[in-house]
């Protein structure tokens, strides 16, 4: 989706939240999106590293469904 943005893109993009935002605000905003977007990374990466059942158990399921 944002892979054809190029520099100019990037730079439009910078001074457009420059004017909303103000000068003030932006490093705020950086630090505030950084921080979210850790949090999410590290709860992905929790959910992708939980163990999945082994195959005993899930024969042992099948064995109660019958």
């Amino acid at each position: 989706m944002f892979n054809n943005i190029g520099i100019s893109g990037l730079i439009i993009i910078f001074a457009i939240a420059l004017i909303v935002f103000g000068p003030a605000k932006l490093p705020q905003l950086g630090r505030a999106f950084g921080d979210t977007l850790r949090e999410f990374r590290n709860s992905t990466k929790g959910i992708a590293d939980d163990p999945q059942p082994l195959p005993v158990q899930v024969q042992q399921d099948d064995q109660l469904l019958k």
